[in-house]
Formats: C-alpha cells, sequence, structure tokens
C-alpha cells in the first residue's frame, strides 16, 4: 500500500472508531447516570464543615451522626404525599406507600497545601405500588441532594464570612489596647 491510500484510510478508521465508542457510551450511559451520587467539594476545614451539615441536617431525624467516620444516616422518612403529588401531573400510578433514607458522608482531603472537604450524599428512595410486590428502589431525582449541597455551602459561606469578622474585630480590639 501506498502512503496515499494509507491516507484515504485513517479518516475513514477514525470515523468509525468514534461512532462506534458514541453507541457504545449511549448503551452505557444510564449506568453512570444510575451509580453517580452527588457531591460537592468546599474549601473549608473539616470540622467547619461538619458544624454546617450538621446545621442542615437538623431538621431530619438522624440516629447515625458519627464525626470521626464523617457520616451522618437519616431514619426512614416518609414521603409518599410529595411522591404522589409529583407524580400527579405524570402518567404513573399513585404510590401506596413511600418513604426514603440519606446517608450523608463527609471527607478530608487536600487541594495542594489546603485543607479541603468533600460532602457525598445517597438518597435511597423505596415505593411501593402494590401491597403484593412489597417495596422497590427507586431512582433518585438528585433534586433533594443538590439542595442539601447547596444549604451546606450557604452555612460554609456564612460561617467562614463571621470568622473574617470576628477575626478583624480582635485585631482591632488589639491594636487600641
Amino acid at each position: 500500500m501506498s502512503l496515499k491510500n494509507i491516507y484515504k484510510i485513517i479518516p475513514i478508521i477514525l470515523i468509525t472508531i468514534a461512532t462506534l465508542s458514541c453507541t457504545s457510551y449511549k448503551q452505557f450511559q444510564y449506568i453512570v447516570e444510575e451509580f453517580e451520587m452527588p457531591s460537592q467539594i468546599y474549601k473549608a476545614d473539616y470540622n467547619l464543615t461538619w458544624k454546617a451539615t450538621e446545621k442542615v441536617m437538623n431538621e431530619y431525624e438522624t440516629p447515625v451522626r458519627d464525626q470521626e467516620a464523617g457520616i451522618i444516616s437519616t431514619s426512614w422518612i416518609d414521603n409518599t404525599i410529595e411522591l404522589n403529588f409529583t407524580d400527579s401531573f405524570g402518567g404513573s400510578d399513585t404510590a401506596k406507600a413511600a418513604k426514603f433514607k440519606i446517608l450523608l458522608n463527609v471527607v478530608k482531603g487536600y487541594s495542594g497545601s489546603k485543607e479541603v472537604t468533600k460532602v457525598t450524599i445517597f438518597k435511597r428512595q423505596l415505593v411501593e405500588y402494590d401491597f403484593l410486590q412489597g417495596y422497590k428502589e427507586q431512582h433518585s431525582d438528585g433534586i433533594l441532594e443538590k439542595t442539601i449541597l447547596y444549604r451546606i455551602g450557604v452555612v460554609l459561606k456564612n460561617d467562614q464570612e463571621l470568622q473574617k469578622i470576628d477575626k478583624k474585630r480582635m485585631e482591632e480590639a488589639a491594636e487600641s489596647f
């Protein structure tokens, strides 16, 4: 084969590879989306992030709060009414019962020499449409998880601003002393 013929074949091979890789990704895209847990990295130390996480999770009953392990877990929360209300605009059957549980994990890490923390949330949603079949796990829409991460970020930002104000007041008090 001459060099000229090889240059004609290379674009065909590249197009074929690109087409095959795109179709194979579409086949497995739902797996990536299903197993992806919402998480956020915050530029704050572990203790400050833990306190912010506890503030946000105070509205839920949390029997498990282990700061050393970085885990907060809620008990099962009934959300049958909320699920049926959101599904009333669609064409699906109403749920007989629905409940969810949140597992939140806080991990310390470093970005260069600065300490950062990563908060990951897993929501387990169980729905019962028929008494004979029992509960079935349903994929979360991710709204509650993203809302909790947003709230943690707001609390962290407010706490960091308050720390800056306190530091400035301490410096001013030290100068006037």
